[in-house]
């Protein structure tokens, strides 16, 4: 039974995790991010079999972009179809009856239609059942512009499958030069501000620096409160006293934060050659320049005009554009609890490719390790489907991993134990490479996991019961069991672990044979 768990604990959790953060400064100088080439292989976790595997949830939808689910409640996912037609719409996913309700939780019309526009992300309130159910979405208007707006849960009700669609209040609206890097996330962080990615305003190579200019919210990561003001109010703690809170993005469209430490990860987008991940840690304070148009990742772009790189932050991970990859889709830090090994690895994917790869992260050290590629384990849907273009990864409330391919599915990632070792099973004088239970079942000999058929001979038939090596059986073999009764380690013909009363009938039953 799915039930939300309790918020007090939740917290409380957070509020240890707040009073033992490392204190780090992330600033780190070009060519220190943890780099990968198509081969590149760093080690840290088992290379055999990786446990995990996907299961097809949902099929069926349009340009799915949105995976996730309110504060605590274990019971439903909420699922954003980018948009069908001109109409953007929230679905609910139950999770307790698997299931997709037929009626839309909130549907938003007159999306813009071209490149990757649409209705492509939300939030919820941090109070959302605490007297405050509302949500947030981020949408491109059928001008193309960047949309901010708030709803409510139909009759104040959280537990409403439906959101009022006459409630909403828009809080921001930001043009957009192009149709493309939108950017599209928001999210609340562990202040309880309102994160919004913005991405440059698309086009190629920022002609126009947005990114680098503290006087366009393009290309930069807002907070705003929408606890206090009209339609809401600048954290004291901004940097520009504005909206501001990071700049130097691309396209920071696949973002999330730890649900375990708060910390803010970002896939920022590159332009022709590299891919990154940026890490701001939970408490940093905020104007960090992330670097795009004048670095893309660790590396040159279009210094003119650009601030000296020790001013920037660069990238705690970055990947090339070899082996056909040239997107990412940013993911986040696994908490839940069906895959144990994965605890703390962050996922992500490569949208050109499907290639999937986790890593650890530490903040203490800003190393990288673990580095590992999953594609093979998450290609393929154990009840259908192929992972393909991964748009975003989401978690329920349990903290379980989800994908949404933009052509239409919805996958979930679950545990897969390894398959059971095979050794060699003599049975009727020949030798098989199965499993120990298989060869049990025909009354085979398995000679241990992981052996092989070389230089077994399987027509050498066992004679257990010749305890004293005489080559039949006779009274000394009677008398050996008699000395060994009672002890483990003996003669002990039926292999039950103990010389007992089953290994003396066994004796008498073979009394008087010879051994071949």
């Amino acid at each position: 039974m799915f039930t939300r768990a309790l918020a007090g604990c939740v917290i409380g959790g957070l509020c240890l995790i707040a009073a033992s953060q490392i204190e780090l400064d992330e600033r780190k100088s070009p060519g220190e991010s943890m780099q990968i080439g198509i081969d590149a292989k760093p080690s840290g976790i088992p290379t055999r079999e990786m446990g995990i595997q996907s299961e097809r949830i949902v099929t069926g939808l349009s340009r799915p972009v949105y995976v996730g689910h309110a504060p605590d409640d274990e019971s439903r996912l909420f699922i954003i179809e980018a948009r069908s037609g001109s109409t953007g719409r929230i679905r609910i996913y139950d999770l307790e009856n698997e299931t997709l309700l037929s009626t839309p939780y909130l549907s938003i019309s007159s999306v813009s239609t071209s490149s990757e526009q649409g209705l492509l992300g939300m939030a919820f309130h941090p109070d959302f059942y605490n007297g405050s159910p509302y949500i947030y979405v981020n949408y491109t208007d059928s001008g193309g512009d960047t949309i901010i707006r708030r709803y409510t849960a139909t009759g104040n009700n959280p537990d409403s499958n439906t959101a009022n669609s006459s409630s909403g209040t828009t809080l921001l609206d930001i043009n957009q030069p192009y149709s493309n890097h939108n950017g599209g996330w928001l999210d609340f962080g562990t202040d309880g501000y309102l994160y919004i990615g913005m991405g440059d305003g698309g086009g190629a190579g920022d002609t126009s620096n947005s990114a680098q200019n503290l006087n366009s919210l393009l290309g930069k990561m807002l907070r705003i409160d929408v606890d206090s003001g009209s339609p809401y109010s600048i954290p004291a703690g901004n940097p520009f006293n504005d909206e501001i809170w990071s700049y130097g993005l691309r396209n920071p469209w696949g973002c999330s934060f730890d649900s375990l430490t708060g910390d803010l990860w970002m896939g920022d987008v590159g332009q022709y050659s590299w891919e990154e991940i940026d890490c701001e840690l939970v408490g940093a304070e905020g104007g960090r320049n992330y670097g795009w148009r004048c670095w893309e990742g660790d590396h040159t772009f279009n210094t003119s005009g650009c601030p000296s790189a020790s001013t920037m932050t660069f990238p705690v991970f970055e990947y090339s554009h070899s082996g056909g990859r040239c997107s990412i889709t940013g993911g986040l830090v696994y908490r839940g609890q069906d895959i144990p090994w994965m605890e703390g690895y962050y996922i992500y994917g490569d949208y050109c490719t499907g290639d999937q790869y986790v890593f650890s992260y530490d903040p203490g050290s800003d190393n990288v390790s673990g580095f590992q590629e999953v594609t093979d384990e998450l290609r393929s849907g154990i009840n259908g489907g192929t992972v393909g273009s991964i748009a975003r990864y989401g978690q329920d409330a349990r903290g379980e991993l989800y994908i949404c391919d933009l052509g239409g599915e919805v996958y979930r990632i679950i545990a897969n134990e390894p398959p059971a070792p095979t050794g060699a099973c003599c049975w009727l004088e020949s030798c098989y490479l199965v499993e120990e239970s298989n060869c049990n079942n025909v009354g085979g000999d398995y000679n241990g996991d992981f052996s092989n058929c070389a230089g077994i001979d399987c027509t050498e038939i066992p004679c257990p019961a010749d305890c004293d090596s005489s080559g039949s059986i006779g009274v000394n073999d009677l008398l050996a069991i008699i000395a060994d009764w009672g002890t483990s380690g003996g003669c002990d013909p039926v292999d039950d672990g103990v010389t007992n009363v089953n290994d003396l009938l066994y004796i008498i039953g073979e009394w008087g044979n010879l051994c071949e």
